[in-house]
């Protein structure tokens, strides 16, 4: 090996394992805000099941089901205690968002840690 490929090679492991450290630490659930007429809510979707909603940027996938079906069912997440006291995002039980006239969904990033939704 020369040294250029060598240079290379060990400048572009560390680029290979932070991949393979973020393919591995996948979320277990994708927070959105949905902003309604009355409200705003965060909910939440495992991917599996916005895999079911076929393809595409993930809010467009949940209108898309919206207009087509005319509801979705979704995790609704609020702020709460997690059972060592810190402050977290967790499931409050699963609820149905309604097509209406004026809805926006949106990515929603969380500045807590978020639970993961409860086994179903």
């Amino acid at each position: 090996m020369t040294k250029i490929a060598r240079r290379l090679s060990l400048g572009l492991a560390p680029l290979a394992f932070a991949a393979i450290a973020n393919a591995q630490t996948a979320p277990a659930v994708l927070l959105f805000q949905v902003t309604g007429v009355r409200e705003d809510i965060v909910i939440g979707l495992t991917p599996a099941e916005l895999g079911t909603m076929g393809s595409g940027p993930e809010a467009e996938r949940i209108a898309r089901r919206l207009v087509e079906q005319g509801q979705v069912g979704a995790w609704r997440y609020v702020v709460g205690r997690a059972p060592d006291g810190s402050t977290r995002l967790a499931a409050t039980g699963r609820i149905a968002i309604m097509r209406q006239d004026s809805v926006r969904i949106e990515p929603y990033r969380a500045a807590l840690p978020v639970a993961p939704p409860p086994q179903s």
